[in-house]
């Protein structure tokens, strides 16, 4: 048969699982995506945990052990997830070993409530930092403004970063300066430059979905046979602009220090429109030095009938631009699609935090009266969760 996932992974695209749960690392089947399905890394998100968490078998005894102790929600949670995390970079130190670093990393996210406080966004990391204490972890820090300098801050402590909830050039462009800023403090601090890894995940379906619904409600033709085009030629152009920054004496000097260039990670990668082919945010986004994490309905969909050229971004600018003219063309203003992407991505994820916190709260509560399984309480919440929120 063919290796269609080491034929995309020979591409130069790391394939990484957008999923994680106890389930997963109990059972190996995490073990066996890396083994068998090319799967170099993991990323995490609220949504995730939440949905993990309504398993009624596999956390019950440490949520009883934290309601034993009377911790509070906040530190439950802390808890239960950086156990997780812990246990699938234990899973994916062999791909870390094997790529000098650059692979085998698992993604745990901030507290997103923070997202818009860098102060308490950096002091967030640097917990989340020294719970879980595994070299191939990525700190997950949403792109927002305030989010810059803690990135900054982050990466200069040694921390490792995954800059999350990107869906602009421009947001982007300035999400590369916070890590050649962050690499440069680091290198004055005296760290180790080979160790520090950072990926910059750039949303992608959710951007075809709030472009597409203008484009219906514009009705014409033109707008109408635009649909499905804003996503990729988006992520075509920050793909140019890696280049260029990555090809930079700025960059070439953090390079002879040790570094690894900041990768760009392409997220959201499931269709939401089932007109559209299943794999076409990963057909269309392939090229060296990228990743793409994909819930593993799309790893396996790629592994059956995914179809791998060599690179389907290198040449295609002129064209991507020509979307952008044409999309302005018809009234779309990109400007504002990315603002609200934005805001409503912090939104959502914070929605998912909270339903993440109440369903914790009942299993705890249940947990100490002795009523029954304790996590079923968050399986109630685990459907709310998942709508609210969406995986990175």
């Amino acid at each position: 048969m063919t290796d269609r996932l080491g034929e995309l992974t020979a591409a130069g695209v790391a394939v990484w699982l957008d999923d994680l749960s106890r389930v997963r690392l109990s059972s190996g089947g995490l073990d066996q995506l890396r083994r068998e399905q090319h799967v170099a890394g993991v990323t995490t998100n609220p949504t995730i945990f939440a949905k993990a968490l309504s398993d009624a078998d596999e956390y019950n005894w440490q949520l009883r052990d934290l309601a034993t102790r009377g911790v509070d929600v906040e530190e439950a949670v802390r808890m239960l997830t950086t156990y997780d995390v812990r246990w699938a970079c234990d899973v994916m130190r062999p791909s870390y070993d094997g790529s000098a670093g650059v692979d085998g990393r698992v993604s745990i996210e901030v507290d997103p409530r923070v997202a818009h406080d860098s102060d308490k966004t950096l002091a967030e990391a640097k917990a989340l930092w020294w719970l879980v204490d595994r070299p191939n972890l990525f700190i997950k820090i949403p792109a927002t403004e305030a989010g810059l300098p803690a990135i900054t801050k982050t990466l200069a402590e040694g921390i490792s970063v995954n800059v999350t909830l990107i869906f602009g050039l421009d947001r982007y462009s300035a999400v590369m300066e916070a890590f050649l800023a962050g690499l440069e403090q680091a290198k004055a601090n005296g760290h180790d430059l080979s160790k520090i890894g950072s990926v910059a995940s750039f949303f992608v379906s959710r951007v075809d979905s709030e472009v597409d619904k203008r484009l219906e409600k514009i009705g014409s033709e033109q707008a109408k046979a635009l649909r499905g085009k804003a996503a990729v030629a988006n992520a075509q152009l920050a793909y140019e602009r890696y280049g260029e920054v990555f090809s930079s004496d700025r960059w070439q000097a953090l390079a002879d220090a040790g570094a690894h260039p900041q990768r760009p990670l392409w997220a959201s990668t499931s269709t939401k429109n089932p007109d559209y082919r299943d794999v076409i945010y990963v057909e269309e986004l392939i090229a060296p030095g990228t990743v793409n994490t994909m819930p593993e309905s799309v790893v396996q969909a790629y592994a059956e009938h995914g179809e791998t050229q060599a690179d389907t971004i290198t040449g295609s600018y002129d064209a991507a631009r020509q979307v952008f003219d044409d999309l302005a063309s018809v009234g779309v203003d990109m400007s504002d699609v990315i603002a609200t992407l934005e805001r409503e991505g912090v939104e959502k994820f914070e929605a998912s935090w909270q339903e993440l916190l109440d369903g914790v709260r009942k299993s705890l509560t249940a947990a100490a009266q002795g009523t029954g399984a304790p996590n079923q309480a968050a399986q109630d919440n685990a459907a709310a969760a998942q709508q609210a929120g969406g995986n990175a």
